[in-house]
């Protein structure tokens, strides 16, 4: 009887043994070799795995720029830091003399200087109430304030300023584009690091309509451009942007804006912008529209 347990462990620990050798030599012998490379690379990347290059993570742009040639410059959290450590280790020449992009959002209207038309009770999430009508406010191209942005951020670089306005602190901004794509109304965008100012605002309507639910908000006057010939602005479809490849002096602009939607990058609201009684809708759970909603003309002129 022992005999038999004994030839038994014998046999048993044979052929481990024997599979065990078998299986070591099959690893080895038809083993796909990974470029040390791949590693390399993804060691250099933040490991954020946000996917703003366009990729799955960072495991997988790794492999992408080593195998596939993918270009070195598409991971904006890393910025300039992992593309020149990447260009290193592939041994690579590359240009990084463009400048850091940061989120910011054009937009500063609230219930103090806007108009709503009804009240919203629902999920705290922007793209919901913008299935309700567009949003709650009159305009249907601003802030909807819900803090959607603010939740899908990874390094917590947009919160609520003191007036309760939705702000990105371009200074912790890594430029992954998550809170650009979550927004459904557009009015996050992106500026260079070095921005001086922003036109707060994101509303394409006539200035005649504007002025009826918005006192922030951009008229088309075109005074900033008047006033900062050199400092970029340009209006068009009803909205004054900045051309920032221009380097001209834009706070005279700034200060004679009438509605001081122009505002420096961090900056909050102007004290000195009017104050528009914010329309409320009756208490209850439904949404109820309030007022007539001013037609939307583009081709109107102010």
């Amino acid at each position: 009887m022992a005999m038999t347990i004994l030839y038994a462990l014998l046999v048993v620990g044979f052929l481990g043994a024997l599979f065990g050798f078998g299986l070591a030599f099959a690893s080895n012998a038809l083993a796909v070799k990974k470029d040390e490379r791949v590693e390399a690379v993804e060691k250099a990347l933040p490991g954020l795995n946000c996917g703003a290059c366009g990729y799955a993570g960072c495991g997988a742009y790794a492999e992408a720029i080593v195998n596939q040639g993918e270009k070195l410059t598409l991971c904006g959290p890393g910025g300039n830091d992992a593309a020149a450590a990447i260009a290193k280790i592939m041994g690579k020449d590359i240009d990084l003399s463009a400048e850091k992009m940061v989120a910011q959002v054009h937009c500063r209207g609230g219930r103090d200087v806007s108009s709503y038309e009804f009240n919203y009770q629902g999920m705290e999430d922007c793209t919901a109430l913008h299935l309700l009508y567009g949003g709650d406010k009159v305009c249907k191209e601003g802030c909807l304030g819900l803090g959607s942005c603010i939740r899908v951020c990874p390094v917590d670089a947009i919160d609520y300023d003191e007036d309760g306005k939705v702000r990105v602190d371009k200074d912790v901004c890594i430029s992954c584009g998550k809170c650009i794509e979550i927004c459904p109304t557009g009015v996050i965008k992106w500026v260079p690091y070095s921005a001086d100012y922003i036109v707060a605002c994101n509303n394409t309507d006539t200035g005649k309509n504007v002025r009826k639910y918005c006192s922030v908000g951009c008229i088309a006057c075109k005074l900033c451009e008047k006033k900062s010939p050199e400092g970029g602005y340009v209006v068009e479809n009803n909205l004054s942007r900045i051309d920032y490849s221009r380097t001209g002096d834009r706070s005279p602009g700034a200060e004679k804006c009438p509605p001081k939607c122009i505002i420096q990058v961090g900056e909050t609201l102007q004290s000195t912008a009017a104050h528009v009684e914010s329309q409320h809708a009756s208490d209850g759970d439904q949404a109820v529209a309030v007022g007539e909603q001013p037609d939307r003309d583009s081709n109107e002129k102010n």
